[in-house]
């Protein structure tokens, strides 16, 4: 108990601090103009695991679900996200990952939500979608929504799986918002993902 209160008031304290880190960015912002169309429907922001740094200063146009794991890590992550302005559900996308999703898709039904989802996580491989979002953008007759985030100017985590890289206060980063997919029009939604976030990350690159 003295250890989940404890994880928690950190992650208060982690949460503001990186929200008042994130303050300082300078967010270039590239957005597929046929987003316009799917405004009406839930949208399931798909990205690559490691990239969230850019994309957490990235003003989101409302209230977004994510899911984070009942670890005592992820009590951590949970209270941080919550002071960013996310709706957090707690669940796991690997052990039992059904009742997560299904706790991300409640939350989003009721509320008129968004979701988030880093696609190739929680362990990778990078670049490699999982279901969660597609299943998700199903149920909630949502689209799919590419997401790929480029730091400038940043400490790169070379050691870990994904590469997280986090961008020094008071630099660029760029974002990009791809064209939506809807998963019942697409023949292979989670290839047709692989390509869009792919192609996003190598335009921000070049």
């Amino acid at each position: 108990m003295k250890v989940s209160l404890w994880y928690a008031c950190l992650g208060v304290l982690l949460g503001g601090l990186v929200r008042l880190w994130l303050s300082t960015l300078r967010v270039r912002l590239r957005v597929d103009p046929s987003l316009s169309n799917a405004y009406d429907r839930p949208w399931v922001l798909a990205f690559w695991h490691g990239d969230q740094w850019p994309l957490l200063a990235w003003q989101r146009r409302r209230r977004t679900v994510v899911l984070v794991s009942f670890s005592s890590d992820g009590a951590l992550q949970a209270r941080a996200l919550s002071v960013l302005g996310l709706k957090v559900v707690r669940g796991s996308s690997s052990r039992g990952g059904a009742g997560g999703l299904a706790a991300v898709v409640r939350a989003m039904k009721r509320s008129g939500a968004d979701a988030a989802f880093a696609v190739d996580g929680p362990r990778g491989p990078r670049g490699v979608v999982k279901a969660g979002a597609v299943v998700a953008a199903r149920l909630t007759g949502g689209v799919l929504v590419p997401m790929a985030g480029l730091v400038r100017r940043g400490l790169v985590f070379n050691r870990a799986w994904d590469r997280f890289t986090v961008a020094w206060p008071f630099s660029v980063v760029d974002v990009a918002i791809g064209a939506p997919l809807d998963p019942l029009d697409v023949a292979d939604p989670r290839a047709a993902l692989e390509r869009s976030i792919a192609a996003l990350n190598d335009g921000l690159a070049a």
